[in-house]
């Protein structure tokens, strides 16, 4: 018997009564098949984008509970990073790789890697100059993140966003200190960047159905953060470790989505066919819930301990198949 979804959701008139006249996703490239920047949509100036004005409604929703979590990541947004030193220390590319990533550890991160910055990642309109990204991940506190749509998952998600600026002004004020310039970012105002693509060719993992990175031992209970510097770095590479092959047979997240916004087949998106959450059913419940975080407290791969196991049973699984295949 099929998991039984949610009974539909309908958003409040006083919410709808704001949303723009263009879809948020054509603005995000459904359906178009060739390669394109993304365009700003949502998390950037509110006077910025056509969906503005249900931004600025979000935030006069969020509760007191949850302000307090919020003012935490606006002190951390403040902090200063580190001064730039004066003299600069030369390292190779694979020193350099060794101390950013002890560096980012030391800091609290719980995952990192490092990618060369794509210009198809960058949002239209913004540039960035840099050519390394190190991508960090912080691990959300999973009794806290399960209870979503609830608040306390909300507060926790933005706790996570003050410990990944955090993290991030921490790695960039090491390299500072070696007398070379690194700037830090955070969630969840849009960087000058997409994170997750990012996030994927630095090896931190695969896209999930539910439009979230899923990592081989966190699975998509995280934020990200990071880097963008230009000391010498040795990229990692993707790491294929089965998520995607899983995401294809599991409906955990779909069934969970109350607006009914993730759905069990990929969409082309700016050239790539990949999984896509729609954004105009995500982003009405996302707003009246402070967040949501539904489809993550649903995914299987969040399970304390869980992970690690089905990275084992997924990789037995293809070595079977690829056993059948060659006999």
């Amino acid at each position: 018997m099929p998991p039984k979804r949610p009974e539909p959701w309908t958003p409040s008139a006083e919410q709808m009564a704001l949303w723009p006249s263009v879809s948020g996703n054509t603005i995000n490239g459904v359906g178009e098949g060739a390669h394109r920047q993304p365009s700003p949509v949502y998390w950037h100036a509110p006077d910025a984008t056509p969906h503005g004005k249900l931004q600025l409604w979000f935030y006069n929703r969020i509760t007191p509970f949850v302000q307090v979590a919020r003012e935490e990541r606006m002190r951390a947004n403040e902090e200063r990073v580190a001064p730039m030193a004066d003299t600069r220390v030369e390292h190779t590319a694979a020193e350099w790789t060794t101390l950013v990533k002890d560096a980012a550890r030391r800091a609290g991160a719980d995952d990192v890697g490092i990618t060369r910055v794509q210009r198809e990642w960058v949002y239209d309109g913004y540039e960035v100059t840099e050519q390394f990204a190190i991508m960090l991940c912080v691990q959300h506190d999973w009794a806290e993140l399960k209870t979503a749509p609830e608040e306390t998952a909300a507060a926790e998600v933005i706790r996570q966003y003050a410990r990944g600026m955090r993290v991030a002004k921490a790695v960039a004020g090491f390299i500072r200190q070696q007398g070379h310039d690194a700037t830090p970012q955070g969630g969840p105002l849009a960087m000058p960047m997409l994170l997750l693509p990012a996030a994927i060719s630095a090896g931190l993992g695969e896209l999930g159905k539910h439009g979230s990175l899923i990592n081989r031992t966190l699975g998509s209970n995280l934020r990200l953060a990071m880097v963008l510097t230009d000391v010498p770095l040795l990229v990692d590479t993707p790491d294929d470790f089965g998520a995607d092959d899983f995401c294809t047979k599991c409906q955990s997240c779909s069934v969970a989505c109350p607006p009914q916004a993730i759905g069990d087949e990929k969409n082309v998106v700016r050239g790539d066919t990949k999984w896509y959450v729609d954004f105009d059913k995500c982003l009405p419940y996302f707003n009246e819930t402070q967040g949501c975080a539904a489809c993550l407290a649903a995914c299987p791969w969040n399970i304390p301990g869980v992970a690690e196991n089905l990275v084992v049973k997924l990789a037995t699984r293809r070595a079977r198949q690829s056993q059948m295949q060659g006999s």
